[in-house]
């Protein structure tokens, strides 16, 4: 039985007499432990894909499993990890994880909540930072405190919706490797969800492409048989990398061509000639004062 399940899943949004199908037929099967990545354009669905599978929104049709069980909401058994922080700017980096950690085991005695939760600031090597609040902190500095906050919850699965995107390219690159360390430490199933191919290629154990949109679904499973850990400047040379990453944008690029539609529709224009102004305006009368005439034109529209 698949870990985390998705069956003929899709969503649309609007009112009845005009909805848009953002997603149609959502099949995916993800294994205990494994790290799938979903990489697809902008406006294409991916964000609601994660909120479907976290249990923020109720897909249309279909279903999604985990262990077998429909998810009818929100968790403690998915952790997700947002692509604007979401951290409350009023705590300091140890308050906004042991929140988590003090919803998610309220059992517990205080100082077991505090090396718990002091373990997974660790992790993220945020510990001499731990009394900062976010306004202090860098934006990758957040990222991590939002990271350690998902894994504190030890969470069954791991869900992070762009994480990266809004960070710079040097900053993005260093917290790729973090993530890299930190899921071979944990062995959590993980979902990322990107725009970048190389990033999810780079991460995971298998890339899923997702078509353009409306109505987008997910292409070919692409299995990223590659070696752990993984050098990013050797990964460059390897032909099986260029092999995936070719598969990945050339099923991207072909699904967005199909989703552009020609029509041809008629153009009426301005109905007037303009003055000629080759005549001197002191001449009165010889200048040709603007005449008016009906024309219309067609054209070939892309969309």
């Amino acid at each position: 039985m698949a870990h985390l399940e998705l069956k003929a899943v899709s969503k649309g949004f609007g009112d009845p007499s005009q909805r848009t199908e953002v997603l149609h037929d959502i099949n995916l099967e993800i294994k205990e432990g494994e790290f799938v990545a979903i990489v697809g354009f902008s406006g294409a669905g991916k964000t609601t894909l994660i909120s479907m599978i976290a249990g923020l929104t109720k897909p249309d049709a279909g279903s999604v499993l985990l262990r077998g069980k429909p998810v009818t909401g929100p968790g403690p058994d998915r952790g997700i990890v947002f692509q604007n922080y979401s951290l409350l700017p009023w705590l300091t980096v140890y308050e906004n994880v042991a929140l988590a950690v003090d919803q998610c085991f309220p059992d517990w005695d205080p100082a077991r909540r505090q090396a718990h939760t002091e373990r997974y600031i660790a992790m993220v090597n945020l510990t001499p930072a731990k009394t900062k609040r976010p306004s202090e902190l860098s934006g990758g500095m957040r990222q991590r405190v939002s990271v350690a906050r998902a894994l504190a919850m030890e969470p069954e699965v791991l869900l992070m919706d762009e994480p990266l995107g809004a960070l710079d390219a040097l900053t993005r690159a260093t917290l790729q490797d973090e993530f890299a360390r930190i899921c071979q430490e944990t062995r959590k199933t993980v979902v990322l969800i990107t725009n970048d191919p190389d990033e999810g290629i780079y991460l995971s154990d298998r890339i899923i492409p997702l078509s353009a949109g409306p109505g987008a679904t997910l292409g070919p499973s692409i299995e990223v048989n590659l070696e752990r850990p993984r050098d990013r400047k050797a990964l460059n040379h390897l032909s099986r990398f260029k092999e995936i990453r070719r598969e990945v944008i050339e099923y991207l690029v072909a699904s967005n061509r199909k989703k552009r539609v020609e029509v041809s529709r008629a153009l009426v224009l301005p109905d007037i000639e303009p003055e000629d102004l080759s005549v001197p305006r002191a001449t009165f009368g010889a200048r040709k004062h603007p005449i008016r005439r009906s024309e219309i034109k067609r054209e070939n529209v892309e969309i």
